[in-house]
């Protein structure tokens, strides 16, 4: 069956048993803004919408470094949301010990959300203590690297196939007027960055070792060294971005200006947005064309205890609509991320989403680093990493010691 009617028939399955005679308005919080975050965000609004619901935007500029902050504190403050946005991961967990999140418990097993939901650390990030507070929505990978194929056609260099071609070509682009690698200056970006040169370098088990085992002697080691090596090529390379947000320093790959960015898979927003081709536009490359796999972090919904019957009953109507399979297949197509759901088709997918889905598929997989870490020692890492980007007098060595005391008293 061609995917439109199919996307169709399951949407009325999905739709008609949750249209409620206690239909209500539900604010919903999140901080997807970008052209295409907005494109994708609408496909939720519309299936929750169907159900004759209405969802209420409550979108949050400034990327989630700016938002999470103003959501937890309506949420601690009195005035919660119906549902809001977290990476799936432990950005919560205060709010659930504090019982200010509502227990999903129920729905996910009605609906088997443990059989469908893959990878499981999907779910796992989403429950404490047994009991589930969140719905995933999406699986985001960190760990591509997004070229203009038009720049390095400028520079009269062939399009880099992995990390050590794309410094090679550094040079080439400089001289063409060309940025060779675009990072804005959220925090977050050179700490994404620095996460992915470490998986490609270092590989899985260093990644894990640091991040998940919190091992710091592995922090301080040669492997890592040579990850903060190329950290340092990679903050050559960037200067002259002058950019703040994520999706500015996307269109200057769009348009020519920057010959690349290391960047999650929600690029391809922007990329389809502006009505760019995967493999003729621009190439994308899985773990920098040199270790070829994805982070399985990404969103998902949390759900605030509400004292209105209505408004608590249309949160597990907004929970089920997340997850159903025309609205995963919707949302997913336009992110540019993955779906949670195993059992759906996306013959649409572009060339880059079918690298994913084919890394996914192998199991080469590593979870996020908002799985592994605190959101205190996340933020301590976003802060060493963005006064790394912005301040070349840093030697790697500096910041290595520095990365080893974060690592050694992480949480």
């Amino acid at each position: 069956m061609k995917m439109r009617f199919w996307a169709a028939a399951l949407a009325a399955t999905v739709v008609l048993p949750f249209a409620a005679a206690n239909a209500t308005d539900l604010e919903v919080t999140h901080w997807w803004t970008s052209g295409g975050e907005a494109a994708a965000v609408a496909e939720f609004a519309k299936a929750f919408d169907a159900t004759g619901n209405k969802w209420v935007d409550g979108a949050i500029a400034g990327a989630g470094g700016t938002a999470r902050p103003i959501m937890v504190s309506r949420i601690t403050g009195g005035d919660p949301m119906g549902a809001t946005q977290f990476n799936h991961g432990r950005q919560a967990e205060e709010l659930v010990e504090a019982g200010l999140l509502r227990d999903l418990t129920d729905v996910a097993t009605r609906e088997n959300w443990k059989e469908i939901i893959k990878p499981a650390s999907l779910l796992d990030s989403c429950t404490v203590d047994g009991k589930i507070y969140c719905a995933p929505v999406n699986i985001h990978s960190w760990q591509w690297l997004w070229l203009s194929n038009a720049a390095f056609e400028t520079a009269g260099v062939p399009v880099p196939k992995n990390w050590d071609e794309f410094v090679a070509a550094a040079p080439a682009l400089e001289k063409a007027g060309i940025v060779p690698l675009a990072v804005g200056g959220q925090p977050w970006q050179a700490a994404g960055a620095f996460d992915v040169l470490m998986v490609a370098i270092a590989g899985k088990d260093t990644f894990n070792k640091v991040f998940k085992d919190k091992d710091a002697d592995v922090a301080a080691g040669p492997d890592m060294a040579r990850v903060f090596k190329a950290a340092e090529d990679a903050r050559r390379m960037s200067k002259g971005t002058n950019v703040q947000d994520w999706n500015q320093a996307t269109n200057m790959v769009i348009t020519g200006k920057a010959g690349g960015q290391i960047m999650g898979d929600w690029a391809q927003g922007e990329f389809a947005l502006a009505g760019k081709v995967a493999g003729k536009d621009y190439t994308c490359l899985p773990g920098l064309g040199v270790n070829e796999v994805i982070s399985t972090g990404g969103d998902a919904f949390y759900f605030p205890v509400l004292e209105d019957e209505a408004k608590s009953k249309a949160q597990e109507v907004l929970a089920s609509t997340l997850l159903a399979p025309a609205t995963q297949v919707a949302f997913n197509l336009k992110k540019g991320s993955l779906p949670v759901r195993g059992d759906v088709d996306l013959a649409a997918a572009n060339d880059c989403m079918k690298k994913g889905l084919d890394i996914l598929a192998k199991g080469n997989v590593i979870q996020g680093t908002d799985q592994l870490l605190s959101a205190d020692s996340q933020k301590q890492k976003e802060d060493l990493f963005s006064e790394f980007f912005a301040n070349p007098s840093m030697t790697p060595e500096d910041a290595q010691k520095r990365f080893t005391d974060i690592i050694a008293s992480a949480d």
